[in-house]
């Protein structure tokens, strides 16, 4: 008997411990922090476009192999009412750059499927969402083609190819560089600057628009000559526009004498048939991005208006075509316009601009504007913010009541999301974009429509980021920002990354980065701190210019003063174990605070400017230098010796880390090699990281692993002993 009573509990405590553990199973699994593979697992979104008729959102995706160490783009739809994302047909090389064609039936893309990279047209069934099975090559330049556009009448599609401006076909072009390729002698002569740009060199090439039929053919230069169309550009909107009748291109370039030290960027318009380009713009400093309005009235582009200053305030001026008068719409708006998008009825003009460390999305009646804008109690009439967040690329239906966009936050990469714009959420699920501390102001309700990246986020622990603001250098109000790490204990004490941001025209705040990812610094254990000093972005004209030739003043004060503050706010930061890093602009902040403070247990010094004078001789747009520090270094040499980092080098005393590239000739890699030999020199504990195959951003994957790595163990090296 009390055998079998030992059986029957024997087998009850076993149901119970099944039970147990399959009430453990149901419960959700422990998110854990964030790793770089996550980060490489994840789609990095961008381009979205409402189809014609309104019920397609088209994007590209691109995947990251890190075993393969490359980066490949694809092609994705989306229905815009909401529904599972589905990639279009896909080939070894990816597909970019998608366009739908006005009436909604096909779409451009680019890809290298046979080799070099040209444009292809595929067909597309709206009604069930379906590609066709064939894509037709429209373009065989031996060239190659980039940045394909449709024109508005569907006959032709204006591309971007780099051909040198002796030749006046293909033909040519394909003759010299195969007799390039096959020369021994790779020595080059220049005659000009700006010989080299970013990371490459010229190599006697310029960037020139094409225009190819719609159906195929040869394609047309419609901009011959020795000037790049468009100039170098680091993203954003198509420097480029097609007239709503298809018969004209507006175009940017820049046709100053020397280009090294110019930011005189015009806007210029020409037949798509050909001819003599016309210039429209008149400011001396830069214009940029071209968008007629869809009843041809309007020419609108971005400007600024001082010469050689490529940070001034981008300002948003409409042409009247028929009278030639250049309307400024933002004269009285303190922020910088940036993505702009026309509502199909003309009425509204549609922007982003940054803020406080987002980027809202505004709407401008043009009519109201062009009565009299001027300043009200709530800001400038006629202009009004209507979505908070992190927001760009914005795209708008043909009936003006949807817009698409990208969004990102600091926990979560860009997605597609869409607004209904007569002011009612899409739909009952309709949500607000990824969490934040920071509050927004919102007049719609955000939808998130593509969800590529919600299983691997669903598995991480992400903080949100949080906002504090504090006294900066004159008591100047400044902003800083903080990220905790996953599985925060507020009565634990952490370890500090203190990153400062490049530009220096720039800002953190709630936003994504693949380089320098705050979620990822957090992970291991970290609070990351950011401040945005003087010279940043998103407060006003006088804040950004508060950097000019005083890069090592207020700007500095700034950042010590954001730490100071954290440090007596936040009682779980270990003010004993902190490391500051940097990388361009921040590079150089890095250099300066080597020479100015011992606060810091270690240092992380990318791309940074460590010799003023050095530098200027070894960099490429000259404009930037004789800005930021007044002219050149033999008219004014007090002026750059003054903020130069290597002239306190005898107060050096901070473990350094040194990350530099080869192709890097925004900051020539040679300042990182000055900066590592000093700290050599001096006995400093120091370590190089050197890439000979990167430029001033460390982009293939497995390079970027190894950056992550090696700065991560660097500071842990000293902050977690």
């Amino acid at each position: 008997m009390r055998r079998f009573t030992l059986l029957i509990v024997s087998a009850m405590a076993i149901l119970l411990m099944d039970g147990f553990f399959v009430q453990l199973s149901a419960q959700p699994a422990a998110k854990k922090p964030f790793t770089f593979e996550d980060m490489m697992s994840l789609k990095r979104i961008g381009g979205p476009a409402i189809s014609p008729d309104g019920k397609w959102v088209l994007f590209a995706a691109v995947d990251v192999d890190l075993k393969e160490n490359k980066r490949t783009s694809h092609l994705w739809v989306v229905p815009t009412a909401g529904g599972p994302a589905r990639q279009l047909p896909v080939t070894p090389a990816g597909e970019s750059g998608g366009h739908w064609s006005p009436d909604g039936k096909s779409y451009l893309y680019l890809s290298a499927a046979e080799g070099g990279t040209q444009v292809w047209v595929r067909g597309f069934d709206s009604a069930s969402g379906t590609p066709s099975v064939a894509a037709t090559k429209i373009t065989s330049i031996s060239t190659e083609a980039d940045g394909a556009i449709w024109s508005p009448d569907g006959k032709n599609i204006v591309f971007i190819s780099e051909v040198f401006p002796g030749c006046m076909d293909d033909a040519c072009n394909k003759f010299s560089d195969e007799e390039r390729a096959k020369s021994k002698v790779k020595a080059m002569v220049f005659e000009h600057l700006l010989f080299r740009h970013w990371n490459h060199y010229s190599a006697g090439k310029r960037s020139h628009l094409f225009v190819v039929s719609a159906e195929g053919g040869a394609a047309k230069d419609l901009t011959p000559g020795d000037h790049d169309v468009p100039p170098f550009s680091l993203g954003g909107e198509d420097p480029y526009a097609i007239s709503p009748d298809g018969k004209e291109v507006a175009f940017t370039s820049n046709w100053d004498e020397v280009g090294a030290t110019s930011t005189n960027n015009d806007i210029f318009v020409v037949p798509i048939t050909g001819g003599e380009p016309k210039k429209l713009s008149t400011s001396p400093g830069g214009d940029s991005t071209p968008l007629y309005s869809p009843d041809g009235k309007w020419l609108a582009w971005r400007m600024q208006k001082r010469a050689g200053y490529e940070s001034d305030r981008f300002q948003l001026v409409v042409y009247d075509r028929k009278s030639g008068e250049i309307k400024n719409l933002t004269e009285s708006f303190d922020q910088w316009v940036e993505t702009i998008a026309w509502s199909p009825d003309c009425k509204f003009i549609y922007f982003t601009s940054e803020k406080e460390g987002a980027a809202p999305i505004y709407r401008l009646n043009l009519p109201v504007v062009l009565a009299g804008s001027r300043p009200t109690g709530t800001g400038i009439k006629g202009i009004e913010e209507i979505l908070g967040g992190t927001n760009d690329e914005l795209s708008l239906s043909a009936d003006g009541k949807t817009m698409v966009f990208t969004r990102l936050s600091v926990a979560a990469p860009s997605e597609v999301y869409k607004i209904a714009l007569d002011g009612q959420a899409s739909s009952a699920t309709a949500k607000p974009g990824p969490t934040s501390t920071m509050a927004y102001q919102s007049n719609y309700v955000a939808e998130e429509l593509s969800h590529l990246n919600d299983a691997t986020l669903a598995k991480i622990d992400m903080q949100p980021v949080e906002s504090f603001w504090f006294a900066g250098a004159g008591g100047t109000k400044v902003q800083g920002f903080l990220v905790k790490p996953p599985r925060f204990n507020k009565d634990a004490k952490y370890p500090v990354k203190f990153l400062i941001h490049g530009g220096p025209q720039g800002q953190w705040g709630d936003e994504w980065s693949y380089r320098w990812n705050a979620e990822l610094f957090a992970a291991d254990g970290y609070v990351v701190i950011m401040i945005n000093p003087r010279g940043s972005t998103g407060y006003g004209q006088g804040f950004v210019d508060g950097v000019n030739k005083d890069w090592g003043g207020k700007p500095y004060i700034d950042l010590m003063n954001g730490l100071d503050y954290a440090e007596k706010t936040y009682p779980f930061i270990d003010k004993d174990r902190e490391c500051a890093l940097g990388a361009s602009y921040g590079g150089y902040m890095i250099d300066w605070i080597l020479g100015h403070t011992n606060r810091f247990k270690c240092l992380v010094s990318h791309d940074g400017m460590f010799n003023t004078e050095s530098a200027y001789g070894s960099t490429e747009e000259l404009w930037f230098p004789e800005w930021e520090f007044g002219d050149t270094p033999w008219t004014n040499r007090e002026g750059y010796r003054k903020w130069s980092p290597h002239l306190f080098a005898s107060q050096f005393k901070t473990p350094t880390l040194v990350v530099h590239s080869q192709l890097d000739y925004r900051l020539d890699v040679s300042e990182g090699f000055q900066l590592f030999t000093t700290l050599q020199r001096l006995n400093i504990p120091s370590k190089m990281l050197y890439f000979p195959d990167e430029g001033h951003w460390v982009l293939k994957p497995q390079n970027s692993e190894l950056w992550y790595k090696t700065v991560n163990g660097w500071v842990d090296s000293y902050l977690k002993k």
